[in-house]
């Protein structure tokens, strides 16, 4: 009696639980394919910003009136202090959610006229905190890329992981943990640097890539940022001022909107969002 008692108490939280795992698979997406939606060829990177707004809620708007050209091949930073909207302004770019006013085009093709899967393949992404899956270091690699042997041995040595990949026990075989337990954060975000060059998109986003590592990482991040960055049009959402340096153009985010944008020189001498940032930065 005592087992049919707590294996009954069991059965109760397993109900529960699928339960919620059923009402989860049964939400439908609020983002999908227009009826007539049509596959993203490859694209050169020309990103447009056209009157974009977006909103949570109605009457809580985060993003406003953004207007901003992206030139193909062109790396811009995107800084701004803490909730000023700088993620929010690049996830519609892979249609996370879609935008609530204006539009955003690559090649001059409305995103929301395209399929989502075409997207995933022409836009690549790196977040602070990428999800490496337990299987070997190969595999890790070539998720959601279809990358060949040669191909992902060669993305690994174009950003700096090939050499520690090889001292690895089993090399490109070795089984990476859950959640790349038995790797450095440094060695953890360069795998994930060398899964978005196995791909090859022509427009990459990183999200606050280097904020989580020490400064001997960040020193071999940045080297592969070189080769990552290198012909494609790179949105880098950036706080450490090693990284806002090496982009083309620097675009100001405060309150939702675009505040000021240029180089760095430029928009330290105008004394204004971006110089005050600086003193927050580097103090």
């Amino acid at each position: 009696m005592e087992r049919l008692t707590r294996d009954f108490g069991q059965v109760q939280k397993a109900t529960v639980s699928a339960a919620r795992i059923f009402e989860i698979l049964d939400i439908e997406p609020e983002v999908a394919d227009r009826p007539r939606a049509t596959r993203l060829p490859r694209v050169g990177g020309a990103v447009r910003y056209e009157g974009v707004g977006f909103a949570y809620t109605a009457d809580a708007p985060v993003l406003e009136d953004v207007n901003l050209v992206i030139e193909p091949g062109e790396t811009i930073a995107l800084v701004g202090p803490a909730g000023a909207g700088k993620t929010t302004l690049a996830s519609p770019l892979l249609r996370f959610y879609n935008v609530t006013q204006g539009r955003i085009t690559v090649d001059g093709r409305d995103l929301r006229d395209v399929t989502l899967d075409s997207l995933a393949s022409r836009i690549g992404v790196v977040l602070q905190e990428p999800y490496l899956f337990s299987g070997p270091v190969m595999e890790n690699i070539r998720y959601n890329n279809g990358a060949d042997d040669q191909d992902i041995e060669r993305a690994a040595k174009a950003v700096g992981a090939h050499g520690f990949i090889m001292e690895l026990e089993l090399g490109y075989d070795t089984e990476i943990r859950e959640r790349g337990g038995n790797l450095s954060v440094g060695q953890w975000q360069l795998i994930s640097f060398a899964r978005a060059l196995a791909a090859d998109p022509r427009v990459l986003i990183l999200d606050e890539a280097t904020a989580n590592v020490d400064t001997y990482s960040e020193m071999m991040i940045q080297r592969a940022l070189a080769g990552l960055l290198a012909d494609r049009t790179s949105i880098v959402i950036a706080h450490r001022l090693s990284t806002i340096r090496n982009a083309d153009r620097i675009v100001v985010v405060d309150q939702g909107r675009i505040a000021e944008q240029g180089a760095h020189d430029e928009l330290m001498a105008l004394g204004g969002h971006y110089a005050g940032l600086q003193v927050y930065t580097e103090g």
